[in-house]
């Protein structure tokens, strides 16, 4: 599996995003990092349907700047490339991208170390969202990662 991540405004690439690949028990298959270009490869099995994280690690200098994406479902190929936009923080999220950038957020939820909670809810904080509901799942994401961040 490849493909580029690059910016939601102006489609410039973005470096060092971690994208990690996880069967649908969310077990990892593997997970690379994009390049300078924006690109990035993983081996995953052809055929095999995959739930595809894009966000940042709590360990690098970016990691408040990127708002993380989600693909479901997908089945894994080499011949088509998989590509992402991301929302950077403090940015406005539409409908579509706002359920995105929550769902990538409850994955992480399920899969990450205590240390990406603090990171989790500087991004959360600043997530502009336009639906009512929406907020109240942001809430919920947002009080999980701060009392895991307490912990």
């Amino acid at each position: 599996m490849r493909g580029h991540v690059r910016t939601v405004t102006g489609d410039e690439p973005i470096f060092m995003i971690r994208v990690s690949v996880h069967r649908p028990d969310l077990t990892l298959i593997d997970r690379a990092y994009t390049d300078e270009d924006g690109a990035y490869s993983v081996d995953v099995p052809a055929g095999e349907t995959v739930t595809v994280r894009f966000d940042t690690h709590y360990s690098l200098t970016n990691a408040d700047e990127w708002q993380p994406s989600l693909v479901t479902n997908v089945v894994s190929d080499d011949t088509v490339p998989l590509d992402r936009r991301l929302v950077a923080v403090g940015h406005f999220a539409d409908t579509a991208r706002g359920i995105d950038i929550l769902a990538a957020f409850l994955v992480a939820s399920a899969v990450e170390e205590p240390e990406y909670a603090a990171h989790a809810a500087t991004r959360l904080t600043q997530l502009k969202q336009n639906r009512l509901f929406l907020q109240h799942i942001q809430q919920a994401l947002l009080q999980h990662f701060t009392e895991q961040g307490n912990a």
